[in-house]
């Protein structure tokens, strides 16, 4: 694809966001193919873990505001105005957001250098952050004459550090480095300089040895329970899901394992 490479590596899909000239700054296009893999990735079995990272100096700098990703242009020729297709591409990178939480397979971003705008919610929409110490996390919306509502974000960090940081962080378009990130929650594990896809994949090798199933409802469980109304709801969620994992293969091998004191083989049966 143009804009995104793709690696497969044995149970684990390599995302990378490739415009390293623009430091991976998000057009339509770029998210079209993003749509496109994580729209496979909901019916994609083999596949158990996902990693995202960015090409080049950086992650990913946010909408690009001069090649196709803020609507300067009517591209698609149809008429639209600027305010509709401005939309319109924030619609579709919220839709990005969104995917990285729906889809089954835990995703782990690879973060270096700017973090910024639209790219700060794709970070904090996967479920774990490696990040070297070049990573700079960046919300300059109300410098810049926006809200901070940007594709989930006001949802995602509130949840992630809490309210009042959240806040503090938005009203003054705040920029944290890698340890005050750290400090916040916001980063899993921290990488030496340059390695942070080695980390993450490390990570995601980790992973790939736990029961896929036992992932996977993880995922799901954790994703509800953030709108979850009570405790009652979600404790019939998550009892409706355990009493399915005791009649997978994988539960016997898992507590087999357990008990001879070795690696289990799951085999996502």
């Amino acid at each position: 694809m143009g804009d995104l490479r793709i690696d497969r590596r044995d149970g684990v899909l390599v995302l990378t966001l490739s415009r390293p000239d623009r430091l991976n700054a998000v057009t339509s296009e770029l998210t079209e193919e993003l749509l496109d893999v994580l729209n496979e990735l909901m019916r994609d079995s083999s596949t158990h873990v996902v990693v995202l990272t960015g090409e080049g100096r950086a992650f990913c700098s946010g909408m690009d505001l001069r090649g196709g990703g803020a609507g300067d242009a009517d591209a698609a020729g149809d008429g639209t105005g600027r305010l509709q297709r401005i939309h319109h591409g924030i619609t579709r990178g919220g839709e990005v957001t969104a995917r990285l939480r729906e889809i089954p397979q835990p995703v782990v971003a690879a973060l270096h250098g700017p973090v910024a705008g639209m790219g700060v919610s794709w970070a904090l929409a996967c479920d774990l952050r490696v990040a070297d110490p070049t990573t700079r996390f960046v919300v300059p919306f109300t410098n810049l004459g926006l809200s901070a509502g940007d594709c989930g974000l006001s949802w995602l960090l509130p949840r992630l550090v809490g309210a009042a940081r959240a806040a503090d962080i938005f009203y003054r378009a705040r920029r944290l480095d890698l340890d005050q990130a750290r400090e916040l929650g916001l980063v899993t594990e921290a990488a030496a300089q340059g390695q942070d896809l080695e980390g993450a994949l490390a990570l995601a090798a980790e992973l790939l040895a736990k029961s896929p199933y036992g992932l996977r409802r993880t995922k799901e469980l954790l994703n509800v329970s953030l709108d979850a109304p009570g405790l009652r709801q979600q404790l019939a969620l998550e009892t409706g899901a355990q009493t399915m994992a005791f009649f997978t293969e994988d539960l016997a091998e898992g507590m087999a394992a357990t008990m001879e004191k070795r690696p289990p083989e799951f085999k996502n049966r």
